[in-house]
This record gives C-alpha cells, sequence and structure tokens, in this order.
C-alpha cells in the first residue's frame, strides 16, 4: 500500500461537517460562511466585466490595476510600500496562497513552527512538501504566545514561522509587542515568517491590527496572505492576494505559476474597480463587534464559559460545565439531537487535546443568532462515566 504524505487520511473535519449540514432545518455556525450579501456594487461590477468578455486568462501575477490598489490600501493602512510589480500577487484563494507560500521555501527536513490551535491547512502543505511541523502550544486563557517557548524551539533546521492574526480558530490577536518579539527573535537568522492576515478588518475593542507590513524588518522576510473573501462576502469566490519582498515573490510565482496560473479574470477586474472607491472595509470591525456583543448578551445565563474573542468571526464556547465529553460527540450530539452544526476545538491540534471546546462562526443575521443561543441554552448535561484503571 501506498503511504499517504498525510497525517490524516479522513478528510477536513470542515468537508465532513459541511456534508453533515446539508440537510433541511441546520443551523450552520461551523464553518465560516457569512449570511449578508457581497455588496450590490460589487456583484454589479462581476456581472458587468462578464458581459464584456473579460473571460480570458488575466496575467499570472493578477491584473497590474488590482496590484496596484492592493499597495495602495496597503500603503495607507500600515505604512509599508509594496511594489505591485514584483512584490504583489494575486491568487485563487486563501488556502492556495498559503500551500503555495509554504511550497516556494520549505524543502525536505526543513522544519516550520506552527502555533496550536492552529488553522488546518498549515500541516498539509508542510508534509506535502517533506517539511516537518513543530508544534507551540499557545497558552490559556487567552491563547497567547510564549515567546520563551518558541525561542528555544528554533533550531539549525527552522526554515518558516508561521503566524495568524487575528486567529483562527480562537479570535486572538497579536499585540504591537508581540510582534517586536517575532523580529528579535528572527533577527540574524533566515528564517521566513508567513503571515496569515485574512481577518485584517476584524479587529475588536479599539485594538489594531499589527500587520508585519508595520515592521520593516518582518515585512522583508515576510508572505503576507490576505484576502478579499470575509469583508466583502465573497469567499465562495476564491480570490486572495500574496505580499511579499521581491526575493521571496520570485519564488512564491514559480511555484503559483505551476499551481494554478491565474486568478479569476472577470472578478479581479470587478474588485479593482470596487475597492478603488470602497471605504466600507473601514466599517467591518465595528459591525461585527457587534454581532459578537449581540451573541455574547444572548448567551448570559447559559451554562457555556464564552472565550474571549479579540478579532475573526470566531467564537469559542467552553462546555466544561455542562459535560465531560469529547470535543467531537459534544458537537455531533448539537448536530444530530439539536440540529447546530458546530466545530470541535480539536480539529484545530494535530493531537488529543483535553480542552472542552467547540467553534461557532457569528457573521449571521440577529434572527439565525437568536436561534442558536436559545439551542445552546437548551442544550442537557451529560456525565461520561470514565472506564475504571484496571
Amino acid at each position: 500500500m501506498v503511504q499517504s504524505k498525510m497525517l490524516n487520511n479522513n478528510g477536513s473535519i470542515f468537508s465532513q461537517m459541511n456534508k453533515l449540514t446539508d440537510k433541511p432545518g441546520i443551523i450552520d455556525m461551523a464553518v465560516g460562511k457569512s449570511e449578508f450579501p457581497c455588496p450590490p456594487a460589487l456583484t454589479e461590477l462581476a456581472s458587468k466585466y462578464i458581459r464584456l468578455g473579460y473571460n480570458n486568462f488575466a496575467p499570472m501575477e493578477g491584473i497590474p490595476e488590482l496590484r496596484s490598489e492592493i499597495a495602495t490600501r496597503t500603503k495607507t493602512l500600515y505604512g509599508y510600500a509594496y511594489n505591485p510589480e514584483t512584490e504583489i500577487n494575486i491568487t485563487a484563494g486563501h488556502i492556495q496562497t498559503v500551500t503555495t507560500a509554504i511550497s516556494s521555501v520549505v524543502k525536505e527536513d526543513d522544519e516550520v513552527i506552527v502555533f496550536e490551535p492552529a488553522f488546518e491547512s498549515y500541516v498539509p502543505a508542510i508534509l506535502i512538501n517533506g517539511g516537518r511541523p513543530k508544534f507551540v502550544s499557545l497558552k490559556l486563557p487567552d491563547f497567547h504566545i510564549d515567546w520563551e517557548e518558541l525561542r528555544k524551539m528554533i533550531s539549525s533546521k527552522t526554515r518558516m514561522i508561521i503566524v495568524n492574526s487575528p486567529h483562527n480558530p480562537t479570535g486572538a490577536v497579536l499585540s504591537d509587542e508581540d510582534m517586536v518579539q517575532l523580529q528579535r527573535i528572527t533577527n540574524g537568522t533566515n528564517i521566513v515568517i508567513l503571515s496569515d492576515e485574512i481577518f485584517e478588518s476584524f479587529v475588536y475593542d479599539n485594538k489594531k491590527h499589527q500587520s508585519v507590513a508595520r515592521y520593516e524588518k518582518l515585512a522583508k522576510r515576510s508572505f503576507i496572505v490576505s484576502s478579499f473573501g470575509p469583508a466583502y462576502n465573497v469567499n465562495g469566490w476564491g480570490i486572495a492576494c500574496c505580499l511579499a519582498p521581491e526575493n521571496l515573490m520570485r519564488d512564491f510565482r514559480n511555484v503559483h505559476q505551476f499551481q494554478v496560473f491565474n486568478a479569476n479574470t472577470p472578478l479581479q477586474y470587478a474588485l479593482a474597480e470596487f475597492i478603488s472607491n470602497d471605504e466600507s472595509y473601514l466599517e467591518v470591525s465595528e459591525i461585527y463587534q457587534g454581532k459578537r456583543n449581540y451573541f455574547k448578551r444572548l448567551m448570559v445565563g447559559s451554562p457555556f464559559g464564552i472565550e474571549p474573542t479579540q478579532g475573526s468571526y470566531f467564537q469559542l464556547l467552553n462546555y466544561s460545565d455542562l459535560s465531560n465529553e469529547k470535543d467531537t460527540d459534544f458537537a455531533l450530539r448539537l448536530l444530530n439531537e439539536y440540529g447546530l452544526a458546530t466545530i470541535p476545538l480539536s480539529a484545530f491540534f494535530h493531537e488529543k487535546t483535553k480542552l472542552r471546546m467547540v467553534r461557532l462562526c457569528f457573521a449571521k443575521t440577529n434572527e439565525t443568532l437568536e436561534k442558536a443561543s436559545e439551542i445552546l441554552k437548551s442544550v442537557k448535561a451529560v456525565t461520561l462515566v470514565e472506564n475504571p484503571v484496571r
């Protein structure tokens, strides 16, 4: 039998949940599916460029108009000037961007440091390229990085460190001090940073998104992964982008051209025209902070612990006062008995975890949040009797 490179051949928990939630009456708070519409002006522009015949291949690196708009916005927000010709590439979505960035620098036996819990696409991309993931656990109660632990994990084989802020699944947000620590630790090394920033517009409580683009030394060793999907409710369009210094972008493009070559052409033109006059992304944090707060108010009096969420549109619920079930069993019980789909936190770890938490997406209408909270308040407590030691 041919041995797989993957740790797990059973498929993604997200693809499994998608199949299970494809039933009438299920409230799907598992996957990051927004219930809000794409901006009407953007859908009109997409239709316009399809009708005008912009339906053939785009340049491999993406159309220049969109790359230029991204460079302008990045400079405005974070102060770092990326060259749109040589340092920005349009891609076919978040996961492709992550996979391409890892594939462009990670070779056999290279070590890549991953903070857990972690988005599920990081480790498969490392393994496919023969790399070795090295895991550092985020620390409770707020899922912060222990920088001294990270320092001890670094070796001569460390090729990449993956950071993700705002963080999926925990909603943790890196601070300025965190970024300074990362800069100190990597200074004088050949370590590349992969900074997954697709939720950059979702930061709450007057915090700022600390992009690596704010820190020149970090920017010069980093791939930034950014996406139009979350902020504009177009995750299904599969368009994202990568920003990196020219030397890293050259390697990125060498891989990208043989993976997908180009991203959706008419949608690139639509996005380029739309974001040239758009400032709605500046309102995203306020809107979703309101959603987070509303859901927290609805959950007052429930047996669930509401874990702190500083960013993204995900909320962790701690059910340890309600049940001692494994999180996978608890998530399946919520789905099968109550019609509510969530993701068990263990899906974001490479090994079993004793944390009793599930992740929910609150990018939903108030009506959906109200229904979900009523269901959660009705969940019956379950205490399993553990097998005695013999």
